[in-house]
């Protein structure tokens, strides 16, 4: 047991992977495991703005004016979050870094508390099967449950096995071309961020087409040996 005098800064871990990869799935059940807090650059976003803080009436600002929310005030409302008491345990960052220039600002405002980057994961996927595996999913519009065309299908076709439903929805962007754009797009902005975080040595790698579980179980033993 730690006492005050040697605790260690709350770690700080981040989760890298193309859409479909499963990361707010990995995220949650590594809030559950470990206690930590997912951040999301949406949910930040949103949560600053409806609470009015300083840097939240300047993201508001912007994005009324139809912009993009600048790297400085993402920063700011980040270094707000990162003060309140649920991030005592450690944060998972997801969306953000997205760009080398945002890694190296995230650095500098974590050296600030005394933390850093203890572990960026990327989750790896093949993109074949991803476009396989995001193409075919459908969910029952009346109560969310989740099929695919090839890997889970009602036993009725058409019948939601949950609720009876017959109200079968797809995402518009959720076929095979867009999701293949989408991939192209993922991996080019993030290769400068997998060779950025490589050469700090907190780079770590986890097969994300194997089973979910599989998956978490991965995720925890790096997890375990980065808060240790």
């Amino acid at each position: 047991m730690m006492d005050a005098a040697t605790k260690t800064a709350a770690p700080v871990l981040i989760l890298l992977g193309p859409p479909g990869a499963g990361k707010g799935t990995q995220a949650r059940m590594l809030e559950e495991t470990f206690g930590l807090v997912q951040l999301s650059t949406g949910d930040l976003l949103r949560a600053a703005v409806a609470a009015g803080t300083e840097a939240g009436k300047a993201a508001k600002a912007v994005m009324e004016a139809g912009e993009l929310v600048s790297d400085e005030i993402v920063i700011a409302i980040l270094r707000d979050r990162l003060t309140d008491a649920d991030c005592a345990k450690g944060v998972i960052l997801d969306g953000f870094p997205r760009t080398t220039i945002q890694a190296e600002a995230l650095d500098a405002l974590l050296a600030e508390g005394g933390q850093k980057i203890n572990a960026a994961v990327s989750l790896e996927v093949d993109d074949a099967a991803m476009v396989n595996r995001i193409s075919g999913r459908y969910t029952c519009g009346t109560c969310g449950e989740g099929y695919h065309d090839e890997f889970k299908q009602p036993l009725q076709t058409g019948v939601c096995d949950k609720c009876g439903g017959t109200d079968m929805k797809r995402r518009a962007d959720d076929n095979a071309e867009t999701v293949g754009s989408r991939l192209v797009a993922y991996h080019e902005q993030t290769a400068p961020l997998i060779a950025y975080y490589k050469g700090k040595g907190s780079l770590k790698t986890v097969n994300a087409m194997l089973g979910i579980d599989e998956i978490s179980g991965n995720l925890n033993a790096i997890v375990e040996e980065a808060i240790a």
